[in-house]
């Protein structure tokens, strides 16, 4: 195990059901491996469904805790896995919202993948940025207040005083995840 990024606390959020599996789950894998706190939040707290390609129910994975109450400062980073369902729950929580406004006010990184830059827009974040998602995402981004959308494995943007690094797909996970780990290191 890695000890590069220890002492660097990571929330990944996402709601109770509707997860793309490996998008919540390799990248708390690979953030744990470099020595980061990793802390996996959901909606009602307790079990969270994973699913495959958003049609198989695959592992229960039991979260650390629920969305109210967390605060930014408690953090260095927000991830935001995909899943449709996941997505779609999460943009419309409240205490979700909250938490990716924070995070973006307290300029510090935020990463999404798949459907969860659906959440950066319902939270009014993506004003300015340049950014990917999966496909259909796209016209949702730039429906959404002058967002930047480019096809690409990972995209980092830096405007408006914090970070976001986004990625398309569970294929880009590598490359997702090791962005992750480089912002985090250089923060």
């Amino acid at each position: 195990m890695s000890t590069t990024l220890n002492g660097k606390k990571v929330l990944i959020i996402t709601a109770n059901t509707g997860i793309e599996r490996d998008e919540l789950l390799k990248p708390l894998e690979a953030l744990k491996g470099m020595g980061a706190t990793v802390t996996h939040a959901t909606i009602k707290g307790g079990a969270a469904q994973t699913f495959l390609h958003d049609t198989e129910k695959d592992t229960s994975v039991t979260s650390d805790a629920r969305l109210a109450g967390l605060s930014v400062d408690q953090f260095d980073a927000l991830i935001i896995p995909g899943g449709t369902v996941n997505a779609d729950t999460l943009r419309q929580d409240a205490d979700a919202q909250r938490l990716v406004k924070a995070f973006a006010d307290a300029g510090k990184l935020i990463a999404a993948i798949c459907h969860g830059p659906w959440l950066l827009i319902d939270a009014g974040v993506v004003e300015g940025k340049t950014l990917t998602s999966y496909p259909s995402v796209r016209t949702d981004l730039l429906n959404a207040k002058a967002a930047v959308w480019v096809d690409a494995e990972v995209k980092q943007c830096g405007a408006n005083g914090w970070t976001l690094i986004t990625s398309r797909t569970p294929d880009d996970l590598p490359a997702f995840n090791e962005a992750i780990g480089k912002a985090l290191l250089a923060a």
